[in-house]
């Protein structure tokens, strides 16, 4: 999901910050009712976990370049149900933030791109999951059918933000929009695989049961919605 170097330079780069602010300032918003109702020690801990898995999923996992981009497994759907749309939405972009610093110092100039395409899909699954998983459901007791349903529209919706920075950038020339046609094309296969870690995550938690009052976890994970 990281836009390449190159592809969107100059002035055109001020409109991934815009894009950004917008997203990170709802997620903040999300953060400080998060904190009202749970506290801020969950809240904060719910963050720095997410954050170092995401650093996690983008360093260890399997990432390869393909088209416009590269093919990350993000487990954006796994940690929103893990933790909340707050901390996922903070945690991606802190470890977006910490990769670029830390490891890879070229994607910084496409880091408001990338968050935005990061984080935009998390906060429409924040609302789709009101509509697929049931109200007295809770989150550790999903189906496949309903993680497939929300992973297919995270990774839609990224894939959909990295082929708006293509065209954006680069233009809707014949050779980028085959680039950006190879890119989905192999983003999407992830679709076939995040739902079944999903369930795998939700079951370990599951196994965990002791932690469902420590603060570590969204509490939906464990309980219906009140």
């Amino acid at each position: 999901m990281h836009i390449e170097p190159g592809i969107v330079v100059g002035a055109k780069l001020a409109l991934g910050f815009i894009t950004a602010t917008g997203a990170l300032g709802y997620s903040l918003k999300l953060a400080k009712d998060m904190a009202k109702r749970d506290g801020v020690a969950p809240l904060a801990i719910r963050i720095v976990l997410a954050a170092l898995l995401v650093l996690g999923f983008f360093e260890v996992l399997p990432h390869y370049p393909v088209g416009v981009s590269e093919v990350h497994f993000i487990l954006g759907s796994t940690l929103f149900l893990m933790f909340g749309a707050a901390p996922a939405a903070l945690g991606l972009a802190i470890g977006l933030l910490a990769q670029g610093l830390l490891v890879a110092p070229a994607d910084l100039p496409q880091y408001g791109m990338n968050v935005t395409s990061l984080l935009v899909p998390l906060l429409a699954i924040n609302a789709l999951a009101q509509r697929v998983i049931p109200a007295h459901t809770a989150y550790k007791d999903v189906t496949y059918g309903q993680a497939l349903k929300l992973s297919t529209a995270y990774q839609g919706g990224v894939v959909a933000w990295v082929g708006f920075w293509a065209v954006y950038g680069a233009g809707a020339g014949a050779e980028n929009l085959a680039e950006i046609a190879t890119f989905s094309v192999a983003y999407m296969g992830v679709i076939l695989v995040e739902p079944a870690l999903d369930l795998g995550v939700l079951a370990a938690a599951k196994a965990l049961h002791r932690l469902e009052t420590s603060g570590v976890f969204n509490p939906r994970l464990y309980s219906a919605a009140a």
